[in-house]
């Protein structure tokens, strides 16, 4: 979920009372939790993310992975640590220890990024291009991608912008710039996508098929990849609605496979060799009748 627009400033002493509120007014806030006090003279919003809190209080802002995930962009990192920009030129940070250390607040470790941005000394996040080529280079090739993609799909950046964050990241990973899709609505889906380009198959996005609706990939006009995360098919409600759509999916010769995330990590094969196995048998024959694909409109993009 994207922060709230208050907390993507903090607030000086001044700034504090030029609004109006009073010394003992700052000190009611801070008591009462709508206020934090993130070090000296710098003031966050109360209902601001722990990240947020923790980015400001080591002298920074929230870079990176944590940024991406508190913008609601894809990740495959685990939130085990919260990333900071720190200015380059500074000679300090509030905490003890510049690149590894923990906070009474979040418990959580603290891994710095030490460059020149343009970014305002009380935002409470780093320049946003910058950011996510950092998330690209503290991520597998994959899970970039993914993350890209998300962030495209979220319009977190837009397609102008990825001029500026390829310019940020080395020549080894100007590769991937082509393998970037926003048409993919989820990380796990991208992930599949990857896998299934090494199987030498043609791979469509987002297909809209009659009687059944919008599936997430079509390998080779017949197998559906639909890719599940327990954040939208935990429910029994939705997984009947899936099953449903599968039957009628079913019903005109298509194939569905549904590997969760977890699987796309964890196990990858057991896509790759799914996929492998229903080409070895082959497409049904209602798909060798080409009157039966009459009732599917395919995007107009492939992968």
């Amino acid at each position: 979920m994207t922060p709230d627009k208050s907390h993507l400033r903090s607030l000086s002493y001044a700034d504090l009372r030029a609004d109006g509120t009073t010394r003992r007014g700052i000190r009611d806030n801070i008591d009462s939790g709508t206020l934090f006090h993130a070090r000296r003279d710098y003031y966050v919003d109360g209902t601001a993310s722990d990240a947020i809190k923790s980015a400001v209080r080591v002298g920074g802002h929230l870079d990176c992975v944590s940024l991406m995930r508190e913008l609601g962009v894809f990740v495959l990192l685990p939130p085990t640590a919260i990333h900071v920009h720190i200015q380059q030129g500074r000679h300090w940070l509030r905490a003890p220890r510049s690149r590894s250390i923990r906070l009474a607040e979040t418990n959580a470790k603290i891994v710095t990024h030490w460059r020149p941005d343009p970014v305002d000394e009380h935002s409470t996040i780093a320049y946003l291009p910058r950011a996510v080529a950092q998330a690209v280079l503290c991520q597998s090739p994959r899970a970039a991608i993914a993350t890209l993609d998300s962030a495209l799909h979220l319009g977190v950046i837009g397609q102008a912008d990825l001029c500026e964050v390829f310019g940020y990241l080395p020549e080894r990973l100007q590769k991937l710039r082509k393998l970037i899709d926003g048409r993919a609505e989820s990380g796990p889906e991208t992930l599949a996508r990857l896998l299934l380009r090494t199987l030498d198959c043609s791979i469509e996005l987002q297909v809209e098929i009659s009687g059944v609706g919008r599936v997430d990939l079509l390998v080779d006009g017949w197998i559906i990849v639909e890719c599940d995360s327990r954040a939208f098919h935990g429910g029994w409600d939705q997984q009947s609605k899936d099953r449903m759509r599968d039957l009628a999916a079913a019903a005109q010769g298509y194939a569905t496979l549904r590997p969760t995330a977890n699987q796309l990590v964890n196990s990858p094969h057991r896509l790759t060799d799914a996929v492998r196995g229903l080409r070895a048998v082959g497409p049904s024959s209602v798909h060798n009748d080409a009157n039966s694909r009459a009732g599917r409109t395919r995007n107009r993009f492939s992968a």
